[in-house]
């Protein structure tokens, strides 16, 4: 990067996992990096956006350590689901163990940089969902690149949301999207809207991607400190938007215009790549007139301390509480 006018300059220096955390969370952030001081997933370069033997070869590679890593989660779940075709994207309907109350349900749009998450994890994340909000959940398993690059992601949502709009009042429906999702999630209401669609109660947006032009300060201060996400993932949406301007509301929703959005929860972590994602969008939404709740926590990288720590299930906690503060009428 070429010097820039007040850029500061920093010597090496060492970042220490911080005391004021939990210390599951201390251990969670201790087993990310290497003796050498730098986090294992740096080691992992994407390919160019036109390499796409390249991005297969990686895909392949992360559907196998999605598969390794899911095997011990799946038999904590309690939800049991079930595929339902929406378009060219099957969708996960997860219903968890009754007694559930069946007045609400939750999409789930997964993460995954725009290209990863999909199949199983999508399933075990719609699962995981129904099982926090004891309600049913509908996991958009999307389709993704290289072989479906921008618009088919967000055109499936949409196709997701219009199915269970068909199904359940949009007063009972809360949306979830993680990382990548944050960003469809996002961007699918933007394109709801503009077809005239009804907003959900409300929505969860987790760490979100919502601006692929990954203009904001945390891409370069968290860079390499964040151990989940250490670099950039530029080429990542040079390759999901084909082309298309990054900079296009419905490519980076955080440029969008936000008016008339649901309530919205958003979350993020002082280490995260994407915190400036997170507080922009943050202001974004406040600007607009929609009330919209963060919560960033300490030292968090992209993700979450893994689910295991107080912090992870505090932030659970937290998104319980806010969802069913938005439903039209007492939760169960």
């Amino acid at each position: 990067m070429q010097d820039s006018p007040g850029a500061v300059k920093l010597e090496k220096r060492e970042i220490p996992v911080p005391l004021s955390i939990s210390e599951e969370a201390r251990a969670v952030l201790a087993r990310m990096v290497g003796e050498d001081g730098v986090p294992f997933n740096a080691a992992y370069e994407m390919p160019q956006p036109d390499d796409h033997a390249g991005w297969m070869t990686i895909k392949a590679a992360a559907d196998a350590h999605y598969a390794a890593a899911l095997q011990g989660l799946a038999g904590n779940l309690r939800a049991t689901s079930v595929p339902i075709e929406a378009g060219a994207a099957i969708v996960h309907l997860a219903t968890p163990e009754a007694p559930f109350d069946d007045r609400y349900v939750v999409i789930d749009i997964h993460g995954g940089a725009l290209v990863f998450g999909g199949g199983e994890a999508c399933r075990v994340s719609a699962c995981r969902q129904a099982d926090q909000h004891a309600v049913r959940c509908y996991g958009v398993d999307y389709r993704m690149p290289p072989e479906h690059p921008y618009p088919a992601a967000l055109e499936d949502c949409v196709t997701a949301y219009r199915l269970v709009l068909e199904r359940h009042a949009p007063a009972s429906i809360s949306i979830c999207g993680r990382s990548a999702g944050g960003n469809l999630a996002a961007a699918m209401l933007v394109r709801a809207r503009e077809e005239g669609l009804p907003m959900p109660a409300s929505l969860v947006l987790l760490s979100p991607q919502v601006d692929l032009t990954e203009s904001g300060d945390s891409f370069r201060t968290n860079e390499m400190i964040d151990a989940v996400l250490p670099r950039s993932l530029l080429s990542n949406n040079l390759l999901y938007a084909a082309g298309a301007a990054l900079a296009d509301p419905l490519l980076s929703p955080l440029f969008a215009d936000l008016r008339e959005f649901p309530p919205t929860f958003l979350q993020s972590g002082t280490r995260d790549l994407f915190l400036s994602n997170t507080v922009r969008m943050h202001r974004a939404l406040r600007g607009a007139g929609v009330p919209a709740e963060l919560h960033v926590f300490e030292a968090m990288p992209h993700g979450g301390f893994m689910g295991a720590t107080p912090e992870d299930k505090e932030l659970d906690a937290e998104i319980r509480r806010f969802v069913r503060k938005y439903w039209p009428q007492p939760h169960l």
